[in-house]
């Protein structure tokens, strides 16, 4: 299920909709949203609350808007988030807390497990001082991108969640790969959430949807959260046609999440072993494989992708030596294994 002629690795955000989407989409019922006049919308928000334990939630463009939303509902100017140093919020994200929110943030080391130290974050919190900004949120990503998609316990969350509770701190999760974890783990994702104050979750990812995430969190947060998206220019209309698509992301693509964490660990054998190859091996993976070039290697990541792109593999290179793969519902089993011999030979020919 080649994406334009190619095996695409470089993100599960390369997925297209399935059929039953493009139907889905095709034959929807829309309304105004702005209005709450949307029953698509509504249903798919209504789901979404119900699937991972929240009061309500609501349809935003993208992850990044999900994120900068909840974050200026439980901020005010000035205050100070938490948040790990690779994070997506901290990383990828555009400085967007500080440049829109004027949100501070008090960035910690992660772990390589994704976690951030327990220990950390106590000494983090900032002590009520005229000197310092107010420590608000406390912000996790799971799965973890940057360390190599590994999905977060909950028994860890719920670890977070009592020592946030405990400084009257608020607890937001960046789980645009939820769903990923919660296979991986074998939980219900409501267990990945438990008493965490907001959490989105990414549609247009490994779920296969064009479009959309979701924003989850108590009604009173949702209502809030409503105006700062319309702030933001995400103020939606006839937003069904894209609601649809996210209803049959989470009725039919969740469970099969599993076969693209059964594909990376696959391109995870194949390529252990191929000299000039270091694979790196998360705690709890999911769907990423993350390698590195060795020193020997005559070219540097971006080199190295441009000579799999010439072979009809793309991958994402990350920094100098360090390159991403990302298998979705998009890759078969099959173009998984030409995938790594591909690499095998770029590695071969250098």
């Amino acid at each position: 299920m080649a994406i334009n002629g190619y095996i695409d690795l470089r993100s599960d955000t390369f997925t297209l909709p399935t059929p039953a989407m493009r139907e889905a989409m095709a034959t929807a019922e829309v309304g105004d949203d702005v209005f709450g006049e949307d029953p698509t919308v509504n249903r798919l928000q209504q789901m979404a609350a119900e699937r991972l334990g929240f009061e309500d939630a609501l349809l935003v463009c993208s992850g990044t808007m999900g994120n900068l939303v909840a974050l200026l509902t439980h901020c005010g100017r000035g205050d100070e988030i938490i948040v790990g140093d690779q994070a997506h919020i901290h990383i990828y994200e555009g400085g967007n807390s500080a440049v829109i929110g004027a949100i501070h943030s008090r960035v910690l080391p992660n772990q390589p497990d994704g976690t951030l130290s327990l220990d950390d974050i106590r000494q983090a919190i900032r002590p009520r001082d005229v000197h310092f900004p107010e420590t608000r949120v406390v912000c996790l990503e799971n799965t973890h991108n940057r360390m190599g998609g590994t999905a977060l316990t909950p028994e860890y969350t719920r670890q977070v969640v009592a020592l946030a509770q405990e400084h009257g701190l608020r607890v937001h999760i960046d789980g645009a790969r939820i769903f990923n974890a919660a296979v991986a783990l074998g939980v219900d994702v409501k267990a990945l959430v438990a008493g965490a104050d907001s959490v989105t979750f990414c549609l247009s990812k490994g779920l296969s949807a064009p479009v959309g995430s979701v924003l989850c969190g108590s009604r009173a947060f949702i209502q809030l959260a409503r105006r700062r998206r319309k702030v933001l220019g995400g103020g939606l209309r006839q937003a069904g046609v894209i609601a649809a698509a996210g209803i049959v992301a989470l009725e039919q693509m969740v469970d099969r999440l599993c076969e693209d964490h059964a594909n990376a660990r696959l391109l995870a054998e194949h390529l252990t072993g191929v000299p000039g190859i270091c694979v790196e091996q998360p705690p709890l993976p999911t769907n990423m494989v993350y390698f590195r070039l060795m020193p020997e290697l005559p070219f540097d990541a971006p080199e190295f992708c441009r000579r799999a792109e010439a072979e009809r593999v793309r991958m994402l290179p990350e920094g100098s030596r360090r390159i991403r793969a990302v298998t979705h519902c998009w890759v078969t089993r099959d173009e998984v294994i030409t995938a790594a011999q591909v690499i095998a030979h770029v590695v071969h020919a250098a």
